[in-house]
């Protein structure tokens, strides 16, 4: 038996096989870990922040362009404007958790 396959299955398959680079496999990390907090009752977010011409380039385009489908998971992307701006956004939201 076969099935249908589409582009959208690297984010919106919840079981079986997907197909994504690496950059893909970044934002899926993220679409994974809320899902499994919502099916554990447990209200979190999403965050991640980079800069442009990060090692890790394109990751920044590939959340800009899935926006759609983040925003309803509570996962946000902020862009730093250099490394430094980036590392402290993401900080900033580990230390609310410290300090409530």
């Amino acid at each position: 038996m076969t099935r249908t396959v589409s582009l959208s299955d690297k984010y919106e398959l919840d079981r079986g096989r997907i197909y994504l680079t690496g950059i893909q496999a970044l934002v899926r990390i993220g679409i994974d870990q809320r899902r499994r907090d919502i099916a554990a009752g447990l209200k979190t977010a999403g965050f991640y922040s980079g800069y442009r011409g990060s090692p890790l380039g394109g990751v920044d385009n590939e959340l800009e362009r899935n926006a759609k489908r983040l925003d309803p998971l509570d996962i946000h992307f902020v862009p730093g404007i250099n490394e430094e701006m980036g590392a402290t956004a993401v900080w900033g939201t580990q230390k609310l958790a410290l300090q409530g």
